[in-house]
């Protein structure tokens, strides 16, 4: 009986949950298909389904240049911190130096710091080097936030790997680098992914940079280019359009989770390949 009671009272807490977490999801979803005046109705469902906001959206040079941008600076950005990363956590896994503690603790550190307060540095670094308004001016802080992280999590793989599959190789008549590129790399394939998916949805997500250190639609990314957003016209309200385009652009996370949801959960999780 009290089992039946706890598995009843844990499906149910997790039921509100769900809802709580849903709820605003489900809310901008509904507002997107909603035209005209029908936004300020009090009804959670449109009066009348429309696909108006969408062809607004993809209709507008604002939003469609900012999703080529988005597109192209977070994979972009992604490849290189994680191939960067990847290296350099299995150097740290592997070489024994002084300092490595140290080395980690500062990846931390960096990590977690707060964007905004580099904000000013940079825009006139940037503006002093030419960069300011292009995908370059965006790439590098990108990479400089999402490498420590990445380094973080592969640091923790590379340590678990047996050291023995490594020299096994290297007897077959391996290389070091073939070594590296045909077995550690393929066995710490869980914590690779993990690492490419914080460090997209990172550049994706990002508003604080993309405001910051872009003028124009030259590389303006969409969490940036939404708060300028008017919809069709500027005598309309924004917010159905605005929703739409936010439907729009969540969809990328939402399918990579779903692809990678597997790999995303061992690297999460189990942090190793048992040997």
């Amino acid at each position: 009986m009290n089992s039946l009671r706890s598995r009843v009272g844990w499906g149910l807490a997790g039921l509100a949950i769900l809802v709580y977490t849903l709820l605003p999801v489900a809310w901008i979803v509904s507002l997107s298909f909603k035209e005209g005046d029908d936004i300020n109705n009090k009804k959670f469902l449109p009066s009348h389904w429309s696909l108006d906001n969408y062809r607004t959206v993809f209709d507008t040079n604002l939003f469609t240049s900012a999703l080529r941008n988005s597109i192209g600076i977070s994979l972009i950005a992604t490849a290189v911190s994680v191939a960067l990363a990847t290296v350099a956590a299995y150097a740290i896994a592997r070489l024994q130096f002084r300092g490595k503690r140290l080395v980690l603790s500062a990846a931390l550190a960096i990590a977690i710091f707060p964007t905004v307060a580099l904000v000013g540095s940079l825009f006139d670094m940037w503006r002093s080097l030419g960069i300011y308004d292009t995908w370059i001016g965006l790439i590098i802080p990108y990479v400089s936030f999402t490498l420590p992280l990445s380094i973080w999590v592969l640091s923790a793989f590379f340590r678990e790997i047996p050291w023995e599959m490594e020299q096994a190789a290297q007897v077959d008549g391996a290389t070091p680098w073939q070594a590296f590129r045909k077995v550690i790399v393929p066995l710490a394939a869980p914590g690779v992914f993990t690492a490419a998916i914080l460090a997209f949805f990172f550049a994706w997500n990002d508003f604080v940079f993309g405001i910051s250190l872009t003028a124009t639609d030259a590389a303006r990314p969409v969490p940036a280019a939404l708060a300028f957003f008017t919809g069709e016209s500027f005598f309309q309200q924004p917010t159905a359009a605005i929703s739409a385009a936010s439907v729009i652009v969540t969809i990328p996370v939402i399918a990579l989770v779903l692809i990678f949801q597997r790999r995303i959960v061992a690297g999460l999780t189990s942090g190793a390949v048992k040997g």
